[in-house]
């Protein structure tokens, strides 16, 4: 068991979020549910949480009404391999959602995530200081983040 776990809130879409994330992201499953009972705050036998792992990593959902929203103060970080995997992350997660800047986006549930080449740490660390600041022009200009645009940008 990892000894921090995301725990994510929702008004009652819990387990809803849960399986569009693990249909999104490899070696991820849904765990135990757990429902209200008679005295609980809900209908009883509706799901109060879910366990669930995405790429092995664990999270919790629950169902803890209306009065709880989310806020770009948080996000989930998805460093992507290539293109492809980006394109596959941006668009399935922000399906029903709004597609933000920089590589943001909001899911149809209010969560904020990044969707990040990984090859952009690389790039905007670089030492020579006029490439990484070309990567990072191009950047600002982005919605979802554009491999091969960044390269061009860093070569000049």
């Amino acid at each position: 068991m990892q000894k921090i776990t995301t725990f994510l809130t929702f008004n009652n879409q819990a387990e809803e979020a849960a399986n569009l994330y693990t249909s999104v992201f490899n070696n991820s499953k849904i765990g135990a549910i757990s429902r209200y009972g008679e005295a609980g705050p809900a209908t009883a036998g509706s799901v109060m949480s879910v366990s669930f792992q995405l790429d092995g990593q664990e999270f919790i959902a629950l169902n803890g009404g209306p009065h709880f929203k989310f806020a770009e103060g948080i996000s989930l970080f998805v460093y992507c391999e290539n293109q492809e995997e980006v394109d596959k992350y941006w668009e399935t997660l922000s399906e029903g959602g709004e597609q933000g800047p920089c590589g943001w986006l909001k899911d149809r549930f209010g969560v904020s995530w990044q969707i990040v080449p990984s090859i952009l740490n690389k790039l905007l660390q670089d030492k020579d200081r006029e490439k990484s600041q070309r990567v990072m022009q191009a950047m600002l200009k982005m919605s979802k983040l554009d491999v091969a645009t960044l390269e061009q940008a860093y070569n000049g």
